[in-house]
């Protein structure tokens, strides 16, 4: 049901033979029944699914997913919509699996059309996506055409919804880990683009994440960067005291400038502010796959420019920037 054994083989030997080493702790402690009270049923939820067989797999759309040549059987897509729905909260997508659609908080292809363009080519590219919630950015990029993409996430729901997802995708260049980047080994140096979106404003130590990324990139690798910003000039930073849109782990919020001026002094180059844009109740909302609150939830009801709390409302950048170094194509 869930098997990284294939992942693990074929990394040994090679550049990440030092992760394959040791992933299956990792792992093991990742998807620990005994740590995670809820696990046990959300694997007897993926136990479940029916086995439908795809004839299409859609991964260069909004909606990532399985079609069908045939309709299935109203029983079978009944037990599926059910299944994924035990799997609730589903944040980022969407996805549709044989009519299913699933549509998560997040509009999430709306990102990845705001830096599709921007970025390197990922065509024969190993990638990494930390803080990839279930992998609807790892199956993006995958049909953007890299080699295999590798998404961690420390939580054990988005992986099993991930595993859900790779039932009926069934592509073994994809994989969800349930890992940290702090559990990838020191100076990988191992992915020709890394992307973060979505994590830097977590991290008590902002610099500190920086830099495992650069050491998670192969000289001259692309690093794509997604994070909460605010309005300003060079050195200014928004530091919330207490929460930030009623996020209690929300500790440093720089300007864009602040933000490449830090990737500078880390020695990366070739820094690109690709986008900035103030997100809406429309990308990120409440639905009936995610009905706890959302962004309107976070936001002064009398001025939706600003949070609860009264700071700026989320505005969120994309900045590429490049590892030191010359890159040259690899074999991933």
């Amino acid at each position: 049901m869930i098997d990284y054994s294939p992942l693990i083989n074929r990394w040994k030997g090679g550049a990440l033979d030092a992760w394959a080493k040791s992933l299956p702790e990792q792992i093991a402690s990742g998807l620990s029944t005994q740590r995670y009270g809820d696990l046990p049923r959300w694997l007897k939820v993926l136990q479940d699914l029916p086995g439908l067989t795809a004839d299409e797999i859609v991964l260069a759309s909004a909606h990532v997913g399985a079609r069908s040549n045939s309709v299935p059987a109203p029983a079978d897509i009944e037990q599926l919509r059910a299944g994924l729905r035990e799997l609730h909260p589903w944040r980022k997508g969407p996805f549709e699996l044989f009519g299913v659609k699933i549509d998560t908080e997040w509009r999430s292809d709306w990102k990845w059309d705001r830096l599709a363009d921007a970025i390197d080519k990922l065509a024969g590219r190993r990638v990494l996506d930390v803080g990839c919630g279930s992998g609807y950015h790892c199956w993006r990029m995958l049909g953007a055409g890299a080699s295999e993409v590798i998404g961690i996430d420390p939580t054990p729901l988005f992986v099993v919804q991930y595993w859900a997802l790779q039932k009926y995708l069934q592509r073994n260049e994809v994989w969800v880990l349930p890992a940290g980047i702090e559990q990838v080994p020191a100076q990988l140096q191992a992915f020709d683009t890394v992307f973060s979106m979505g994590v830097l404003y977590h991290r008590r130590s902002p610099m500190d994440h920086l830099q495992e990324l650069r050491d998670c990139l192969r000289p001259g690798g692309q690093l794509v960067l997604e994070t909460l910003v605010i309005e300003g000039g060079p050195g200014d930073t928004l530091v919330p005291e207490g929460r930030y849109a009623r996020m209690g782990n929300v500790w440093f919020l720089p300007s864009p400038d602040s933000l490449m001026g830090w990737l500078l002094k880390l020695g990366f180059c070739d820094i690109i502010l690709v986008d900035v844009t103030v997100t809406s109740t429309s990308e990120q909302r409440s639905t009936d796959w995610m009905r706890f609150h959302s962004l309107a939830d976070f936001l002064d009801p009398a001025d939706s420019s600003k949070t609860i709390e009264g700071y700026p409302a989320p505005r969120r950048a994309i900045i590429t920037a490049r590892a030191p170094g010359t890159w040259t194509p690899g074999n991933p």
